[in-house]
């Protein structure tokens, strides 16, 4: 298959995006457009695909799969999930690629270990590390990565797979599977409206000419991003990410619950995708999210635990994203079987709250959360 980059002055008017949300007419309800727009069953989205890789982690799920990758994907479509999330940036010449970290990591042949931004690397450099596809080259230049803890590691896992674009996740994955795409851009650097619109624009261009039937949501930490992205198009719902005031920031629409709903008021977002943690330790939040006619899907940790994933079905939460994707879709099938489910069909006991019960668990929750 062909790739190329897409330069900002060859995307074309976005007024030929679709009429009818693909959305919409499948896993959503809809019928007055994003204005009303409503999650119908709780949903379960495979992070980074089948989940994320954490480096030297004794778990081996974290390194099942390469993150973001097609085979991670194709993985997850095998199993009962809604949508996968994955992290979408622009290379230098204007190309969606599929990466989660602002900087990519290599070594030369002397052991010198570099860093080189993501966007500052056009299609052809980007795709020439790690794993490679369809040459007689197996693999590219060595891909590393840094940890949480600041050290430069080997990027291990059990089934590597190459880097990818945009255009082959939409081509090559089960076309039903729904897309979470994360709007990702650097915490550290500041964006002019220019600079968002000309990556904004290359993805929607493919999003526009890929997308067809499949499910789609558009989320971003970047608050300007996902305002932008709601004022190109009017087709899929735009969700704003937010670490629900776990971590603090110099933009302060991005450090509370309160403030997320502000923003996603104000410019007309469908949604709210928090940080689990946030939401347990202010759980009175979910009553005003709903208030204000939102959405509300959570991330982290917390939810790879079955029973912090049911406790937020019970709060009335919609979706969790989440990286033990065979584990917790086998125990949301469990605990919250479908109505066209076989009533006869045996389930493993599930936790019977009263209403006096949970709000003992919602009141303890924000304090057992702090330590």
């Amino acid at each position: 298959m062909s790739l190329k980059a897409i330069h900002v002055t060859e995307v074309p008017s976005l007024d030929n995006f679709p009429e009818n949300p693909s959305l919409c007419a499948s896993r959503f309800s809809s019928p007055g457009g994003l204005s009303s727009f409503k999650i119908p069953k709780f949903l379960v989205v495979g992070h980074r695909g089948h989940g994320m890789n954490i480096s030297q982690s004794p778990d081996p799920r974290f390194s099942a799969f390469k993150e973001n990758s097609i085979l991670s994907f194709n993985a997850a479509s095998k199993l009962p999930l809604d949508f996968i999330e994955f992290d979408v940036q622009v290379t230098r010449d204007g190309c969606p690629v599929i990466f989660h970290d602002d900087f990519i990591y290599s070594e030369e042949d002397n052991g010198v270990v570099y860093e080189k931004r993501v966007t500052e690397l056009s299609l052809s450099e980007f795709m020439s590390y790690g794993k490679q596809r369809e040459t007689e080259k197996k693999s590219g230049k060595p891909l590393l990565r840094k940890s949480k803890e600041g050290k430069i590691l080997k990027w291990c896992v059990q089934q590597d797979d190459s880097l990818c674009t945009l255009q082959e996740a939409f081509e090559k994955v089960e076309p039903k599977l729904g897309f979470n795409i994360e709007l990702k851009l650097d915490d550290n650097l500041f964006y002019s409206s220019d600079h968002l619109s000309r990556l904004l624009l290359p993805i929607l261009q493919v999003v526009c000419d890929y997308g067809k039937d499949r499910p789609i949501i558009f989320s971003s930490f970047h608050p300007d991003a996902a305002l932008l992205v709601r004022k190109l198009q009017s087709t899929y719902p735009v969700f704003f990410l937010t670490n629900g005031g776990t971590e603090m920031y110099y933009d302060v629409r991005r450090n509370s619950l309160d403030d997320a709903i502000k923003v996603c008021v104000e410019g007309g977002l469908q949604g709210i995708v928090s940080e689990v943690k946030g939401v347990f330790r202010n759980p009175a939040a979910v009553n005003r999210i709903k208030e204000s006619k939102l959405s509300l899907i959570t991330y982290g940790k917390l939810n790879n635990v079955a029973e912090a994933v049911y406790m937020q079905h019970l709060m009335g939460i919609e979706g969790v994203i989440v990286d033990h994707v065979e584990e917790i879709t086998e125990a949301v099938r469990e605990m919250m079987p479908s109505s066209n489910r076989d009533a006869s069909h045996d389930t493993k006991p599930k936790p019977n709250f009263s209403e006096r019960e949970l709000s003992f668990l919602l009141k303890l929750i924000p304090e057992l959360i702090q330590h």
